[in-house]
């Protein structure tokens, strides 16, 4: 597909493309229309991204939403979970943790 910015994902330092952007868009927009059927008005509803990497999915989703429903009728936060992950004490050089964003919590 010419013109298409690919998604990569990284395996043992060689990158692969696994969707270009146009796969990519049609899976969030797909993805959103389940969520629109599933949870119609989205009440009592929240959408968390983990921080960091996971919030590049979720601001994708939570735009997306925003778009079809033109409007967001539901809670939107960013979760900071760097303290509880598993390897937090094998690295080499300490993490560095990100901004826990939830103003509904």
């Amino acid at each position: 597909m010419s013109g298409a910015t690919p998604i990569f994902v990284t395996i043992m330092n060689k990158g692969r493309v696994i969707l270009d952007q146009e796969r990519f868009s049609l899976t969030i927009d797909r993805l959103c229309q389940q969520l629109i059927e599933t949870y119609d008005n989205f009440e009592d509803t929240c959408l968390v991204g983990i921080q960091p990497r996971g919030v590049w999915l979720s601001d994708r989703i939570y735009n997306r939403l925003q778009h079809i429903l033109g409007h967001a009728s539901f809670l939107y936060g960013k979760l900071d979970i760097t303290f509880y992950r598993d390897d937090f004490r094998m690295r080499a050089k300490p993490l560095k943790a990100s901004v826990t964003d939830m103003e509904f919590w």
